[in-house]
C-alpha cells in the first residue's frame, strides 16, 4: 500500500522494506536450512575413516611459492593447471587401461602444463618442483582433527592415487605417521579414482562394510565416486565449488576437516 509518505514499512506489510539486521538473520537462516537440506541425519556412525591425500590432507597448491620463485608471474598459473592435468591424465589413463604410476602423471602433467604456458622447463627446475610434490603442506587444522580422531578411538587413513613412496614422503613431512594406518595406494590395482576396484581397497584393509567407513575428500568427484561404490561420505568443500551434477549428493558437505569430527562424538575423550 502506498499512502502520502511513500510505501508502508510496518510489520503487517509484506513489501516493507527490511532493516539490515533483519536482513542478515534471514541469509542466515536461509543458509542454515540450505545445510540441513544437504546433510540429513546419518542413518548409523561410521566406525573408521579413509582420507583422500591430495587436495585433502596435503595442499597441492602449496607448491605455488616455489613454481613463483621458479617462474616469477607464472606461480599460480603454473600450480593450477599442474593440478588439473594431473587429474586429467590419471582418469584417461584409468578409462583406456594405460596405467602409469602417480609420479609419472605428475611429472608428465608437469611438462605440459609449463609447454602450454611457454615456460622453459630445464631438468634442475624440474626436479625442484617434483621433489616439492613429496612434501606439501597439511592444511593448518588436520593435526589437530587428526589427533582428536586418535583420542576418540577412531581409527583414520589414507586412499589416494598416490604412490606408495609418494604418500609415504607427505606424510613423514606433515609428521602424521603415528595417526594414519593404513596408507593405502591404488597402485596395487592398476588403476585410478574414481574405478571401482580403488575404492574396494579400503573395506578390504578395515574389514568392514563400506557404510561403516567414513570416506573424506576435497574432490567433488571423489566424494561422489565413494558414495557410488557405497561409503558414507563427506565432500570437504574448502573452494565453495557448486555440486557436481551426477544425481548423487555425498552424505554430508562441509567446509573443513574439522567436519570430520561431526561424525565422532565425543563421549569421553581421554586424558
Amino acid at each position: 500500500m502506498v499512502g502520502r509518505h511513500g510505501p508502508r514499512r510496518g510489520p503487517d506489510c509484506p513489501n516493507r522494506v527490511r532493516s539490515a539486521g533483519e536482513t542478515s538473520f534471514a541469509i542466515a537462516v536461509h543458509k542454515s536450512n540450505r545445510l540441513q537440506a544437504m546433510n540429513p541425519p546419518l542413518p548409523q556412525q561410521p566406525q573408521a575413516v579413509l582420507f583422500d591425500a591430495y587436495g585433502t590432507l596435503f595442499d597441492v597448491y602449496s607448491i605455488r611459492a616455489l613454481a613463483e620463485q621458479t617462474f616469477p608471474g607464472f606461480g599460480e598459473r603454473l600450480s593450477l593447471l599442474w593440478r588439473d592435468k594431473q587429474i586429467e591424465y590419471s582418469r584417461l589413463r584409468s578409462m583406456s587401461g594405460h596405467y602409469r604410476p602417480f609420479w609419472e602423471i605428475t611429472r608428465d602433467a608437469l611438462r605440459f602444463s609449463a609447454s602450454g604456458l611457454g615456460l622453459a622447463l630445464g631438468t634442475g627446475s624440474e626436479e625442484r618442483l617434483m621433489a616439492q610434490y613429496r612434501h606439501l603442506e597439511p592444511f593448518a587444522e588436520n593435526r589437530d582433527v587428526l589427533a582428536s580422531l586418535a583420542r576418540r578411538g577412531v581409527r583414520a587413513g589414507i586412499l589416494s592415487n598416490g604412490d606408495p613412496d609418494m604418500l609415504e614422503s607427505a606424510v613423514a613431512h606433515a609428521g602424521f605417521a603415528a595417526w594414519l594406518n593404513p596408507v593405502l595406494s591404488v597402485q596395487a590395482t592398476g588403476r585410478f579414482k574414481t574405478d571401482p576396484a580403488t575404492y574396494a581397497l579400503g573395506p578390504a584393509a578395515l574389514g568392514l562394510a563400506a557404510a561403516d567407513i567414513l570416506f573424506v575428500s576435497s574432490n567433488g568427484w571423489d566424494a561422489i565416486g565413494a558414495t557410488w561404490f557405497g561409503y558414507t561420505t563427506l565432500w570437504v568443500n574448502r573452494a565453495g565449488l557448486p555440486l557436481e551434477q551426477l544425481g548423487t549428493n555425498p552424505a554430508r558437505i562441509g567446509t573443513s576437516l574439522r567436519d570430520v569430527l561431526e561424525f565422532f562424538p565425543v563421549i569421553e575423550e581421554a586424558s
